[in-house]
């Protein structure tokens, strides 16, 4: 059976892009710190991802000095932050599941009818159900393009109708942790997009579209994104040295 991604390593540029993207955040899981554990690297990524993706959407990113979130955006994205490591399981065996429960974390504050919460809205489900197989082997190229595609997807769709961006980036997170490319989820690509944001979401717009060079241009913007991320990575674990 084909690998139903294997053709995107085929666009122009997207093979060295991938590698390049890969590389980087192997090079940051060798860092000293990273080598004896990585756990404060981790910790200071998963806030720094929360606060960047729920900005993106719009939130105050700003925690306050007495911890008390009141952006219901930021709130639900540190939430699913918090998640993620429980939910890695899950999202390699059950998708679906995942994300439903990561939906329920992120806009738990967000709607008045908490029976929407986790339900992905009509007409979705067999682009979902297509995302859940490539998740769970129905591909195997490499974690940064398994991530984008994720990534785009999700933005594309929308399933929820609320906090999917949240949702999205989340997802990404977990199939860079399940694929083995940055199993430690020491990376902030998440900032990265939040620094161009207005590239990013042409890019999103562009792969939306599925046509091979809308596709290919999210591709290479998450790719760089990546790589940025793993530099944001490099300095979090310097500072904790």
């Amino acid at each position: 059976m084909s690998d139903p991604l294997a053709p995107l390593l085929e666009l122009d540029g997207v093979a060295a892009a991938v590698k390049s993207a890969q590389d980087a955040v192997f090079a940051v899981h060798r860092h000293p710190a990273n080598l004896r554990g990585g756990s404060a690297t981790a910790a200071e990524a998963s806030v720094r991802a929360a606060r960047a993706s729920a900005a993106i959407d719009g939130a105050d990113p700003e925690i306050p000095a007495d911890a008390a979130v009141k952006d219901p955006l930021l709130a639900g994205a540190l939430r699913v932050a918090e998640s993620l490591e429980s939910l890695l399981p899950t999202w390699r065996r059950a998708p679906a599941q995942a994300l439903a429960r990561m939906h329920v974390l992120a806009a738990a504050d967000l709607v008045s009818d908490a029976d929407t919460l986790g339900r992905p809205r009509a007409g979705t489900g067999e682009r979902l159900e297509l995302l859940a197989q490539l998740v769970t082997g129905a591909t195997s190229v490499p974690g940064p393009l398994q991530a984008a595609v994720v990534h785009g997807e999700l933005l594309a769709l929308g399933p929820f109708g609320t906090a999917d961006g949240v949702v999205a980036r989340a997802a990404a997170r977990l199939t860079m942790v399940a694929t083995g490319t940055d199993p430690k989820s020491l990376t902030v690509p998440e900032v990265a997009c939040l620094r161009r944001v207005a590239r990013y979401r042409e890019a999103a717009q562009a792969f939306a579209t599925g046509e091979p060079d809308g596709v290919r241009a999210w591709l290479l913007f998450c790719c760089d994104a990546m790589e940025m991320g793993a530099r944001e990575a490099r300095g979090i674990a310097e500072a904790a040295s």
